[in-house]
């Protein structure tokens, strides 16, 4: 019995220790698994902790550059708005300070703007103005540059600026040839004393010198006034009007086709052939213009220089130019001779000028209301 039972409790003790030992293995298994787990997900962890060491640095090197970029772009951006904002300045400065005709203001503001005050004269100018605005229903003007070329300035800006052509005798003569012929077909040596305004310029070269002036008239007046855009042919204006050296050429070839006309009529009174303009006889009848050179002398040689445009050669302009030029004479408010058209004869079909004086020197250009 004893035997029985110490085998049966050596075989219970057996049966312990295996299910110890399996309990062990078992154990030791999940110990393992644990351990592998805990292995594969530190390993993982760090994977990824490593990973993001390398992504956060990328990022935080990409985040630093592009804040670099974009505080270098902003940087730049405002330097280079700063640089166009001054350059346009400059160049808004120049183009004015060079525009000999500027952009159009309000009329009672300049007014009020140049005569202030209750002087009899200021008051009686700022009447002059309200009389335009309201009666005349003239609301802008725009200066012109004031200079002794003022009034040929305003009357050419606004020919070439309404796109007006060519007077119709113009277009059945070359003006080109006009100073060969006056030079050598009609013997007229004395033009060699002509004087180009502000440039006292006399000689040989004078002919030469005319011929250019009368190129820049004729090419300049064809190409604009062929422009039908009225944006565009005012741009053209703009720039031609802005260029002196142009400006003064254009104006010694209306200068010189002024005394080419006088020197025409001048022949047909002396040799009693077909009768004449009025006005020819009224400039060759005064003391200082008595005959072409005359005229030359003592007139056309200083338009420009020291002195503008007077009544009868405004008369002489608008024959030629077949254009009606209306004055407004603010200084001759409340009389007869508050507007004046020059000619006072002209053909239905001619383009109308306007002006606008406060002295008979300088002039400017109303501008109405549409």
């Amino acid at each position: 019995m004893q035997q029985q039972h110490d085998r049966k409790t050596s075989k219970n003790r057996d049966q312990f220790t295996q299910q110890e030992k399996r309990s062990r293995i078992n154990h030791s298994k999940r110990s393992v698994g644990k351990r592998e787990v805990w292995s594969w997900t530190t390993t993982t962890k760090q994977s990824l902790c490593l990973m993001w060491q390398k992504v956060k640095v990328q990022l935080m090197l990409s985040m630093s550059f592009f804040v670099a970029v974009f505080w270098y772009c902003r940087r730049l951006y405002w330097f280079l708005a700063q640089l166009v904002k001054r350059w346009s300045n400059y160049l808004q400065r120049k183009l004015i300070r060079n525009l000999s005709v500027l952009t159009e203001v309000d009329l009672l503001g300049y007014s009020a703007r140049g005569w202030k005050g209750e002087t009899k004269q200021a008051k009686h100018m700022r009447e002059a103005y309200e009389e335009l605005f309201w009666s005349c229903h003239i609301k802008y003007l725009r200066q012109v540059r004031r200079d002794n070329y003022s009034v040929l300035r305003a009357v050419l800006f606004q020919i070439f600026s309404h796109g007006i052509p060519f007077p119709s005798w113009m277009k059945e003569r070359d003006i080109l040839k006009l100073p060969e012929k006056l030079l050598y077909s009609q013997g007229c040596n004395w033009i060699q004393q002509y004087s180009f305004g502000p440039e006292r310029y006399t000689g040989p070269n004078a002919f030469s010198k005319l011929r250019k002036c009368m190129e820049t008239l004729k090419t300049n007046w064809a190409e604009i006034s062929a422009t039908k855009d009225h944006e565009e042919r005012g741009n053209m204006c703009n720039t031609l009007f802005s260029d002196e050296s142009k400006e003064h050429k254009l104006y010694e070839a209306i200068k010189f086709i002024m005394l080419y006309e006088v020197v025409e009529a001048y022949e047909q009174i002396k040799n009693r052939e077909e009768p004449v303009h009025n006005l020819f006889s009224l400039l060759l009848a005064r003391d200082s213009s008595s005959d072409p050179l005359s005229f030359m002398m003592n007139h056309l040689n200083s338009i420009g220089d020291s002195i503008c445009l007077d009544q009868v050669e405004l008369f002489l302009l608008g024959y030629l130019l077949e254009v009606r030029i209306r004055v407004y004479r603010l200084h001759r408010f409340n009389t007869e001779e508050f507007q004046v058209d020059y000619p006072d004869e002209y053909r239905r079909e001619w383009n109308d000028i306007s002006l606008l004086t406060e002295d008979d020197r300088y002039y400017d250009i109303p501008l109405f209301s549409t």
